[in-house]
């Protein structure tokens, strides 16, 4: 019996699709443009970085403002002592034992004195630099000392023996241990301390290296510097 046409089974199944080939050729030149495009990109980059190769260039080779440097640092603390001296004080009253009338104190000083060189007066004579900027020579004041400061905290009166008459005194003052005599004799002492170290020697040395490597820094290659004779003032 024939089969009718509505009877016969239906295929569904989507019918298969047919895939394209890319030549690899054309696949491989199409990977060479896109790696290509930018490297040619970063190469142009690159190039335009250079400029102008025919543009002239400037190139300033002025002398360094060695004097306005000299002013900004003003005044330089070039070194620095550290000093020490043990008073010895002695108040005698004569003919009376000590145990009666009388005071000894012994006080340990300690304190610092710097050597400083004075820039604030530099006048425009004080450097000269060389015409093509490559030596410079610099002439400086003589170092000087300053005040002494005494630590307080480390200087302290180590022994103090007093008579039977300075101690019965003590009762009736309000302050019976002014050590302001004292300090004032320790400054004096660590002063002349500093004064005959070689505290002002070494200020040179450490000035002369801190403007050669300013100078140099600046483009001078070869620097000179020079102080004047001290005075004699010191402190």
């Amino acid at each position: 019996m024939p089969t009718l046409l509505q009877d016969r089974p239906v295929d569904t199944a989507p019918a298969p699709r047919l895939r394209r080939r890319v030549p690899k050729r054309l696949f491989a030149a199409a990977v060479g443009v896109a790696v290509a495009v930018p490297l040619v990109n970063g190469v142009g980059d690159w190039i335009a970085g250079w400029g102008n190769p025919l543009e002239p260039e400037v190139v300033d080779r002025s002398t360094p403002a060695l004097l306005l440097a000299l002013d900004d640092l003003s005044e330089y603390h070039a070194a620095t002592a550290d000093l020490q001296v043990m008073i010895d004080v002695e108040v005698d009253t004569p003919w009376l034992p000590s145990v009666i009338s009388g005071e000894r104190v012994h006080f340990l000083a300690m304190g610092t004195a710097d050597a400083y060189v004075d820039f604030e007066a530099l006048d425009a004579g004080a450097v000269t630099v060389s015409p093509d900027g490559e030596s410079a020579t610099i002439v400086l004041p003589a170092p000087e000392l300053s005040e002494v400061r005494i630590d307080a905290q480390e200087s302290r009166v180590v022994d103090r023996d007093r008579g039977l008459v300075e101690r019965l005194g003590d009762a009736f003052q309000e302050n019976p241990t002014d050590d302001s005599d004292l300090y004032e004799l320790a400054e004096r002492r660590l002063a002349a301390a500093a004064a005959e170290s070689d505290v002002l020697e070494r200020a040179e040395t450490n000035t002369r290296e801190m403007l050669t490597t300013l100078a140099m820094s600046l483009g001078v290659e070869r620097v000179t510097v020079d102080f004047d004779e001290p005075t004699g003032d010191a402190g």
